[in-house]
């Protein structure tokens, strides 16, 4: 596995290997790896002849009240998984790699980037974007893998890469789960004991809400209500959100309708922890 740490380096190895007729799968990650990063790995495996991981912690896409500083870094136990997990190249780049300047440019997606997730962080997705367009003319991809539990972002990305021309591909892959539910994010290590316990109740709401859509209810307005009455009664979680959307639209919905699912998120905090899920609602079709 070769490491690179300089932006032209990883861009005249890009070319090479366009010229060779190689294709790219691009995996791009905050390091600190788990499971849920190598899934995409092993996603990007399936499709691609050289894999290229990212490992940089975007300081754009941080709030200046945010974790940047404290956010959980081991570059050396990152680059073993991702050699054990077959990744051909890292590109590991400091901050002033990517952002030279004091001022540079951004890219920002309208209208999604300010709900749900851009509500409580006005200038998260602005970050993500830029940074993403900048791996994407950097790594120089055929696609590139993203995770579900990041769903919004996705979102963004796709919207993103659709109105502004990349010649990339977007992947989706699943949400990797912990054997309780608790979806698997670099940020669980911050989780004391008891808010690691309580934390399961994110997937057991999102688990109520599936079955109550599945039963027949098509008001969200009442399932969310069910939601935060069990996240209430289970845990001392503060909920920033809890949200329904058209997964194909992302715009805010309060009934099924004639959608065939519908895509339930929220966030919690749990101490100084902020967790994030989701979870697609399929809706009962059943005749009469």
């Amino acid at each position: 596995m070769k490491v690179i740490n300089s932006v032209t380096e990883m861009q005249r190895t890009a070319d090479e290997l366009r010229a060779y007729g190689r294709k790219i799968g691009f995996v791009p990650t905050m390091g600190y790896l788990h499971d849920g990063h190598l899934s995409l790995v092993d996603e990007a495996r399936k499709r691609a002849d050289v894999v290229v991981m990212s490992v940089f912690v975007n300081p754009t896409q941080f709030a200046p009240t945010e974790d940047l500083t404290t956010y959980p870094r081991d570059i050396g136990r990152d680059l073993k998984l991702a050699e054990d997990r077959g990744v051909d190249i890292v590109f590991n780049p400091a901050d002033k790699e990517m952002y030279p300047d004091e001022e540079f440019a951004f890219v920002e997606v309208e209208r999604v980037s300010r709900l749900l997730e851009g509500e409580f962080r006005p200038t998260h997705f602005r970050g993500v974007a830029s940074v993403v367009a900048k791996l994407f003319n950097i790594v120089k991809p055929h696609f590139a893998v993203f995770g579900q539990k990041d769903a919004q972002q996705a979102f963004v990305v796709r919207k993103m890469v659709r109105d502004l021309n990349f010649d990339v591909s977007i992947v989706v892959a699943p949400i990797v789960r912990e054997e309780d539910g608790l979806a698997m994010s670099s940020r669980n290590v911050y989780l004391s004991e008891t808010d690691r316990r309580e934390a399961t109740v994110l997937y057991r709401s999102l688990i109520l809400a599936r079955g109550l859509v599945r039963e027949g209810t098509t008001d969200l307005v009442a399932v969310r209500s069910e939601m935060l009455k069990l996240i209430s009664s289970g845990s001392k979680g503060k909920i920033d959100y809890i949200g329904f959307v058209n997964p194909e639209t992302f715009e805010r919905i309060e009934e099924i309708g004639k959608l065939d699912k519908a895509l339930a998120l929220l966030a919690v905090r749990f101490g100084k922890t902020r967790l994030i899920d989701n979870m697609y609602l399929e809706a009962s079709r059943r005749e009469i």
